[in-house]
């Protein structure tokens, strides 16, 4: 794999150091982005499924970005494909074990804004053109696979559609116990602590914070795959597995700060909008990995991948739906089948990786 740094050569030892330095950054740098976004969300009078969409989601994105084109331009199609759909499944799993942070009520129960919904809906749509893609086969146009337009198109009028929806009704029933009004005042009094900071303060931090995990994310990621490759699993399971955590952990800090500080529809904002900048990752993969569709580099093991996303989504959007305040070991029960499903599907992967894209 060519690289402005050859990791591998680095050796173990000082892989596990990059590695443990970048997680250390990332994490610091999550927590800070967080805060400076509920400041921003306040001072402009944006939802917080919106800040935790446009900015938590693409910020916290842009290390799968970096390291998926890296690995294209590289030849690596399988650990670039990979990396995007493996992380995918990854962060939404991440929800889950966030939802043990609430205690006695379940994630899905609370949550307020309908916009949540709506993000998941579109979600399991792009995810679905990326399956039906690596099934039927892609014919390049202008560079690009046909398939692939189509989800760039998708990701477009996606992005419409969640930016017209901030301030729809809220979806919870009148007798609930959290209601909107109530995460808002828990969202301005998080705000309120740094009430005497200016919009300017809180954007500038926020880029710094974002530089921080965009760079320290590419670290983490290269040194992740320099250390699974020395195992044999196979590349297409090092990129939907190992470097799909690496990218990951900027979600981690972001949604466990969020949750933390009762910013519930921020924290799962931030997943599926991660998720939905991902997805059209593909798009600039294609673009930048030769003359070929890149999706025809993919198998049953991407394919399989991609359903594990779409079905951890479909089981949150049933919880949200049906909002069961029910828990077991302290978490839902739509996040414990979120958990069980992801897990499960991890060992299928495990059994398909030398037969799929690696």
């Amino acid at each position: 794999m060519t690289d402005m740094f050859d990791f591998a050569a680095m050796g173990l030892p000082i892989n596990l150091a990059l590695f443990a330095a970048g997680a250390a950054a990332v994490w610091f740098a999550g927590v800070r982005i967080t805060r400076y976004a509920n400041v921003i969300s306040d001072k402009t009078g944006m939802g917080q499924a919106l800040v935790g969409l446009l900015l938590l989601g693409g910020v916290t994105s842009l290390p799968e970005l970096a390291v998926a084109v890296t690995s294209s331009v590289s030849g690596d199609d399988s650990l670039a494909v990979n990396s995007i759909l493996g992380g995918i499944a990854m962060q939404v799993a991440i929800l889950a074990v966030a939802d043990a942070l609430i205690g006695r009520r379940a994630l899905t129960s609370i949550i307020p804004d309908s916009v949540v919904i709506l993000q998941g809906g579109l979600k399991i749509l792009l995810l679905s053109i990326v399956a039906a893609a690596i099934v039927v086969g892609d014919v390049p146009i202008l560079f690009v696979g046909l398939w692939m337009w189509l989800l760039a198109i998708g990701t477009g009028i996606s992005m419409w559609v969640l930016s017209r929806a901030q301030g729809d009704k809220p979806w919870v029933p009148g007798d609930s116990e959290i209601s909107k009004e109530k995460e808002e005042k828990q969202a301005k009094k998080e705000a309120g602590k740094d009430k005497d900071k200016s919009l300017n303060w809180a954007v500038t931090r926020a880029a710094i914070a974002g530089v921080v995990i965009v760079v320290a994310g590419y670290v983490l990621s290269r040194s992740a795959d320099a250390i699974a490759e020395a195992t044999g699993l196979g590349q297409s399971f090092v990129g939907a597995v190992f470097v799909a955590i690496a990218t990951s952990l900027p979600e981690v800090s972001t949604v466990f700060s969020a949750m933390r500080a009762g910013l519930y529809t921020m924290a799962m904002s931030d997943i599926f909008g991660t998720n939905l900048f991902d997805t059209s990752f593909l798009f600039v993969i294609d673009i930048t990995g030769g003359s070929d569709a890149v999706i025809n580099s993919a198998g049953r093991f991407e394919a399989f991948a991609a359903l594990i996303a779409i079905s951890v989504t479909a089981i949150f959007l049933v919880g949200l739906a049906e909002r069961r305040n029910r828990t077991v070991f302290r978490m839902g029960y739509d996040s414990l089948a979120v958990m069980a499903t992801y897990l499960a599907g991890l060992i299928i992967l495990y059994f398909l990786r030398d037969t799929g894209g690696g």
